[in-house]
C-alpha cells in the first residue's frame, strides 16, 4: 500500500504551513537545509500553485495519485470545482473519523479505519479513502467502542463541523450533507490547485 514517508514537521517548514494536528511539533520556521536567518525568495506563480497543492495533499495525508483522482472525481459534481474538490476530500472516511472527534490526528483516524475498527451503516469499511455519502452513519465495532484513544480524543472537546451529527455516548457520527466551502477551514486556496492542474 502506498503511503507518505518523511517527517511532516520538515514538510511544514518547507511549505510554511502547519501540516500536523499538533502545533507544538513545529519548533523552527526556517526551511529544511536553510540557515536560520535565510530569506526566502519570491515565488513564481507555478511555485505558489505547487506549494498550495502540496499543503492540501499533505494535510489530508493522500498520495499524489489519490489526490489527482479525487480532483478528477470532483469535476463531475455540479458547482464550483475547487469547492467540490475540498468537499470530496472532507468526505473521506478517515477524515470524517478525525472531524467527528474520534481521533486526535488524521493519521490516527486512518489507522482506526485500516485496522477494521470502523463501520459504515453497520458494515466494516477498512478503506480510508472511502467516500461517505449523505445520511450514512459511522460507528465502531463492539470491541472497539471503548478504545482509550477514542475516549481521549472525545474528551479533548474539539469542535465538530456542522455537516456532521455526532453522538458521543454511542460514538456514532452521521454525515448530514455534502461539506460546503463555508464549513471547511479557510486556510486553503483551492483555486491555485485548479490552476495547477489546468495549466
Amino acid at each position: 500500500m502506498a503511503r507518505i514517508i518523511g517527517k511532516l514537521t520538515k514538510k511544514s517548514r518547507r511549505y510554511e504551513f502547519m501540516l500536523t494536528e499538533r502545533p507544538t511539533d513545529l519548533r523552527r520556521t526556517n526551511a529544511p537545509g536553510a540557515a536560520k536567518d535565510a530569506r526566502r525568495g519570491k515565488l513564481s506563480n507555478y511555485a505558489l500553485q505547487l506549494r498550495e497543492k502540496q499543503r492540501i495533499r499533505f494535510t489530508y495525508g493522500v498520495t499524489e495519485r489519490q489526490f489527482y483522482n479525487t480532483y478528477l472525481k470532483s469535476a463531475k459534481i455540479k458547482g464550483v470545482h475547487g469547492h467540490n474538490f475540498l468537499g470530496v476530500l472532507e468526505s473521506r472516511l478517515d477524515n470524517l473519523v478525525y472531524r467527528a472527534g474520534f481521533s486526535n490526528t488524521r493519521a490516527g483516524a486512518r489507522q482506526l479505519v485500516n485496522h477494521g475498527h470502523v463501520l459504515v451503516d453497520g458494515a466494516k469499511v477498512d478503506i480510508p479513502s472511502y467516500i461517505v455519502s449523505k445520511g450514512q452513519v459511522i460507528s465502531f465495532k463492539e470491541g472497539s467502542v471503548k478504545f482509550d484513544i477514542i475516549t481521549e480524543a472525545l474528551a479533548s472537546g474539539r469542535a465538530v463541523p456542522t455537516f456532521l451529527n455526532v453522538n458521543k455516548d454511542s460514538r456514532t457520527a452521521t454525515l448530514l450533507h455534502f461539506p460546503e466551502r463555508t464549513e471547511i477551514a479557510n486556510d486553503f486556496n483551492e483555486s491555485l490547485v485548479v490552476e495547477f492542474y489546468n495549466r
